[in-house]
């Protein structure tokens, strides 16, 4: 399959599995939290962007009500785990990040931006189970959802 025919994974079907490196230096296997924790998988452009920053900044403010809902956070991106480390070292980020620097994760969602090379800002949330059960995948990646809207499709869960 190219990369041009994948789409991104539909609400009621099983989330794609991926495992990647972690800004902890551990690998972080998707399916690794089915049985006990919903999942938000955040694909964002680049780090060190003006917008990704504000986007991850937000949700590291709030991230406690992240947590307070049950939800795993895994923002995901392009960038090696160097990078990722880093940043999230100067924005004091409260959660890990996963680099997919070999781009396999976001071809399996659909949401590679082959010319660019780096992911669409995009958003799944998989329940429990392993099942996508909220998805939006952002017409321009410049643009971001806010944090009431992510915390309102994980509180639609229970």
């Amino acid at each position: 399959m190219t990369p041009e025919t994948v789409r991104p994974p539909a609400v009621g079907t099983i989330a794609p599995d991926f495992t990647l490196q972690s800004t902890i230096g551990e690998p972080v296997t998707l399916s690794s939290f089915r049985g006990y924790t919903n999942v938000l998988v955040a694909f964002f452009p680049l780090a060190f962007s003006s917008t990704c920053t504000a986007e991850l900044c937000d949700m590291g403010t709030e991230f406690d009500q992240f947590v307070g809902r049950g939800a795993k956070l895994l923002p995901v991106s392009v960038d090696s785990t160097y990078s990722l480390v880093e940043y999230k070292k100067k924005y004091n980020m409260p959660f890990e990040m996963l680099s997919d620097f070999k781009r396999e994760a976001s071809r399996a969602y659909g949401v590679l931006i082959e010319d660019r090379f780096y992911s669409n800002r995009a958003y799944f949330l998989v329940d429990k189970n392993g099942i996508v059960r909220w998805s939006h995948i952002e017409d321009n990646p410049g643009v971001k959802r806010g944090n009431r809207e992510l915390l309102v499709a994980i509180d639609g869960l229970e």
